[in-house]
């Protein structure tokens, strides 16, 4: 696994944590498609949760959540609407999340968690 491969997991790492400690529960991580990845998808009481992650090491290259164009929010929801038809959940209601996390020095973590993008 490459650097960026390992930055990208770690950052997911953390938000499933921070995910969980808010009570969600992680349903699918890393689930892909031929169109597509949806990093994690989450339950949060009846609404599901599907999130992109973006992950940096600094913000010298901005913020890391500047990655997430129009174009990728839209793919989200596409992403968001085949995984509830593969799991036999379609019509649930459901919320796209961006996530942005800024891994600094030591045990240094933030996390700019977005809700609703779409």
């Amino acid at each position: 696994m490459g650097n960026l491969q390992k930055t990208g997991a770690l950052g997911e790492h953390y938000v499933a944590k921070y995910i969980e400690r808010s009570g969600g529960v992680i349903l699918d991580r890393n689930w892909r498609i031929k169109e597509g990845e949806v990093d994690i998808v989450a339950k949060e009481d009846r609404l599901l949760l599907f999130i992109e992650v973006k992950t940096r090491r600094s913000a010298a290259f901005g913020n890391p959540l500047e990655a997430i164009t129009s174009s990728k929010a839209l793919r989200l929801q596409r992403l968001a609407l085949a995984w509830m038809s593969v799991h036999g959940v379609w019509g649930s209601e459901y919320r796209i999340d961006c996530v942005g996390v800024l891994l600094g020095k030591g045990e240094s973590v933030e996390i700019d968690y977005r809700k609703g993008v779409l």
